[in-house]
């Protein structure tokens, strides 16, 4: 589990902040679900040199080799396969999220019907295999806030494609939004994105604030430093959006942390 708790910390700041705030018995499960789906992303969005392909699907036949013999010499996969059967993460939910970095490989635009899938696989789906790790059994639980914690990812994700949107095009030719061309982003299509993650936004709270205490304030986090870039992405235009990538910095990101944890210690969440 330190291999992908490392991995957490070097990648990601706010969600390893987040993390802090979860019961101890929950950081490395949590943290070893980050590692899985950060490795999979790598391989799609960084090993230029390499056929990417091919690695992608040898991590996918081994993701479901350690699965199956509950082990490997893979520590990421190893910590991986551990949760996924400890919390008995459905296998339905890897196949999506696997689809979705095969789509990264094939696809550089996307109809509505396809970035709904493409959503789904990379971001709905792993709020639902945190979530099985929160609930640790529960399925009446986990089947009552599903729902929210696919809100939560879908707005996590279209907020990322914004934040990203001049990388993702320069870089990597593509344009998640169905019918936005880059060259020609308006003001009016990105008030209609805004609105609709404004939508998930508050399906996800009423989740949220019913999540176990064990996890509800980590959560909570997470929530409140995504609803503060996008507030910073909604107060942009188009031309400084498609210019630079706003960001919350991270001191900005502690005091939300503490501020949280206060709401949570008092409850008025």
């Amino acid at each position: 589990m330190e291999c992908s708790e490392l991995i957490t910390r070097r990648y990601s700041t706010s969600f390893s902040m987040g993390i802090r705030l979860f019961d101890k018995p929950l950081r490395k499960p949590i943290a070893a679900i980050y590692g899985f789906v950060r490795f999979a992303d790598e391989i799609v969005d960084t090993f230029h040199s390499f056929d990417k392909r091919s690695l992608l699907k040898q991590f996918e036949n081994d993701t479901y080799e350690a699965i199956e013999l509950g082990i490997s010499l893979n520590p990421v996969l190893q910590s991986f396969q551990e949760v996924v059967n400890q919390y008995n993460i459905e296998h339905e939910l890897i196949d999506a999220f696997l689809v979705s970095m095969y789509m990264d490989l094939d696809q550089s635009e996307y109809d509505q019907q396809e970035l709904d899938a493409y959503i789904y696989g990379s971001a709905e789906v792993i709020g639902l295999m945190c979530l099985r790790v929160f609930t640790n059994g529960d399925n009446h639980e986990y089947n009552r806030l599903k729902d929210s914690a696919r809100s939560l990812g879908a707005a996590f994700q279209k907020i990322n494609f914004l934040r990203d949107i001049k990388s993702d095009y320069q870089d990597r030719g593509r344009v998640y939004f169905p019918n936005v061309d880059f060259k020609q982003f308006t003001e009016i299509q990105k008030q209609q994105i805004e609105q609709d993650i404004k939508l998930d936004f508050d399906a996800a709270y009423k989740g949220i604030i019913q999540l176990p205490k064990s996890s509800r304030c980590g959560v909570y986090l997470a929530y409140r430093y995504y609803l503060k870039l996008y507030q910073k992405i909604s107060y942009k235009s188009v031309g400084q959006v498609k210019e630079s990538r706003i960001r919350v910095p991270n001191t900005l990101k502690v005091v939300l942390l503490a501020k949280s944890a206060l709401r949570h210690q008092l409850n008025i969440m």
